[in-house]
């Protein structure tokens, strides 16, 4: 019943998202991780870099188990059944980010539409790490575009993947293997050697949901052949081994061009363009990725509803 416990979570954070009186109050799970992965980052991430090496292992393995011995033992006192799947469900809800994603991004793409582009750059700045200050209207749109199509996979088909496939262990794993990489699986000096173990566990958690990605947003889109096109041609030009997919479908799907040079504080980062003889996203462009992604959803659900049914 795994797969119709997360279609059950995807339903109730579709519905409610996860409240603000609830996060202040107890916060949120990503956010427990967060902290645990802050302490052993500010003790542990110290001395020669194979020292640091060595103690990132140590750290991803140590946040990683915090996340699904917790899980396991909540899985092995539910019951089964109906009652199993709901109650699953409900447990796995604050780790599904699909409302947030959406709320997010409806929040670039209305000032956008109206031309209002001071605050579609600060509503930007939210979710993306370029420098909004040197970001035109397309800039913005492409931005908020590539971060659409990558939390997708990350925020919430891999975690309902791995969930359906292992149950509240699975997407409670997930999640913690996500937040490592989001938090120190970086290329910086800091976090080059610490933040190694992790970056490759979230690549290698996200190698089949980011593809699944791609092949939804080409299937729910009306332009399936250039969706998939695009993604047979540049996805695997991306710096990225897994988000390339995604916002390579998108922009197939959108009919624009994604990705290529941005500015990363004093550097100019020399991207390759996905579906690159498109044009650039228009103001109107990001509402209209919005509406794939809500029709990715419903894909995602009817195939959640089809597995549970097998």
């Amino acid at each position: 019943m795994s797969a119709a416990a997360m279609l059950i979570a995807l339903a109730i954070d579709g519905a409610l998202g996860w409240p603000d009186a609830a996060y202040r109050r107890i916060g949120h799970p990503v956010t427990w991780l967060g902290r645990l992965i802050d302490l052993l980052d500010r003790r542990w991430n110290r001395g020669t870099d194979r020292a640091r090496h060595r103690a990132g292992i140590a750290a991803a393995a140590a946040v990683i188990a915090a996340a699904v011995l917790p899980a396991m033992a909540l899985a092995a006192i539910l019951p089964g059944g109906v009652t199993g799947a709901v109650l699953t469900g409900v447990l796995a809800w604050p780790l599904v980010a699909a409302r947030s994603l959406f709320t997010h991004l409806r929040a670039v793409a209305d000032p956008l539409a109206a031309r209002d582009l001071p605050r579609a750059r600060a509503a930007v700045a939210m979710i993306v790490g370029r420098d909004p200050a040197t970001l035109d209207a397309a800039g913005v749109a492409r931005a908020a575009l590539e971060s659409l199509a990558e939390n997708t996979s990350d925020g919430v088909v891999a975690p309902l993947f791995w969930g359906a496939l292992f149950g509240l262990p699975g997407i409670a794993g997930y999640k913690a293997i996500n937040t490592l990489d989001s938090m120190i699986g970086h290329r910086t000096p800091r976090h080059e050697a610490f933040g190694a173990a992790s970056a490759r566990i979230d690549d290698l958690a996200n190698w089949v949901p980011a593809r699944l990605t791609g092949m939804i947003f080409a299937a729910v889109s009306p332009r399936p052949r250039a969706a998939l096109g695009a993604m047979a041609r540049d996805a695997r030009r991306h710096r990225s081994p897994n988000a390339g997919w995604p916002e390579a479908a998108m922009a197939g799907a959108l009919g624009v061009r994604l990705s290529g040079p941005r500015i990363y504080g004093d550097r100019i980062a020399p991207e390759p363009w996905l579906n690159g003889a498109a044009p650039d996203p228009g103001r109107d462009t990001l509402a209209r990725g919005l509406r794939l992604y809500l029709r990715a959803m419903l894909g995602v659900a009817a195939g959640l509803a089809l597995w549970a049914a097998a």
